[in-house]
Order: structure tokens, then sequence, then C-alpha cells
């Protein structure tokens, strides 16, 4: 009677697919521009440095103002 032995069998881990590095600058940039233009709105608009006249802004943004710790009052 033959013994047959198992022999571990090995398995490479398949890579993940690479992204050009090219595609997702423009993307990073943009995002980042538009994150900074909520910031300003959210922490510093109606103040001395107000593009818009008026309370909307504020009043738009007062509960993020808090949540983020701005003063606004």
């Amino acid at each position: 009677m033959a013994q047959h032995i198992m022999q571990p069998t090995v398995t490479t881990p398949k890579l993940p697919a690479k992204l050009p590095i090219g595609s997702i600058v423009p993307w990073a940039v943009f995002f980042g521009a538009l994150m900074l233009i909520l910031l300003y709105f959210v922490g510093a608009e109606q103040g001395a440095t107000s593009v818009t006249s008026g309370e909307d802004v504020h009043e738009w943004v007062h509960d993020a103002r808090h949540l983020l710790g701005f003063p606004c009052h």
C-alpha cells in the first residue's frame, strides 16, 4: 500500500492595481481647495475678512462652527 504525502501549496498574494500618480493629483488639489474654501466659510466668514454681507452665511454654518470649536458669539 502506497502512502500519499500531501504537499503544501504555495500561493503568491495578489498585489493591488497601481494607480498612476498623475491621475490622483488633480483630484487631490481640487478637493483640497474645496476643503479650504469650506473651512473659510465655516471658520472665518462674517469676520474681518468677510466676503459676503449680512448674516446669511453665518446662519447657514452656525452649528458647524460650534461643532468644530470656532467661536461665533
